[in-house]
């Protein structure tokens, strides 16, 4: 775990800049299956792309983040074939439900990852998980970036 805490607010929804609020409007229409990609869900709402990317991770609707248990995670990936797959079956077999995957792209031989999971119904401990992560070859480096619910 890193060594930064995190602060968590309870802000009420009008007193959000309007990327952020946008930024939970294109991630209910993605949810409701209302647009195809994330393309059309911005361009619906007005919002850039960039600025989705910048806040999808970090905003939650109160009562969803009340109702499920989310993390986000870090990951050093080496760049080899099959090192995401690895990755994302053994979190699938933990029973980690992933909602977002954001890879970079490689850079002198390693990615980084961020995946943020709903681990709600996850059969193991989160502890074991990281366990579980940390023996795959091609993982150099795990993290929590942050954990709620």
């Amino acid at each position: 775990m890193s060594e930064k805490e995190e602060n968590f607010y309870l802000i009420r929804s009008d007193f959000l800049p309007d990327s952020m609020r946008k930024t939970l409007e294109v991630k209910e229409l993605l949810a409701r299956g209302k647009v195809a990609s994330v393309f059309e869900a911005v361009k619906q709402v007005g919002l850039s792309r960039s600025a989705f990317y910048k806040y999808r991770d970090a905003i939650y609707p109160f009562k969803r983040v009340m109702n499920e248990r989310i993390i986000t995670l870090f990951f050093h990936l080496d760049d080899r074939a099959g090192a995401l797959s690895n990755l994302l079956t053994t979190v699938a077999e933990a029973g980690g439900n992933i909602l977002t995957i954001h890879q970079t792209i490689p850079l002198q031989g390693k990615a980084n990852v961020t995946l943020s999971l709903n681990v709600e119904e996850m059969q193991v401990e989160i502890e074991k998980l990281m366990v579980m992560i940390k023996n795959i070859p091609s993982i150099e480096k795990v993290e929590i970036l942050s954990a709620g619910g």
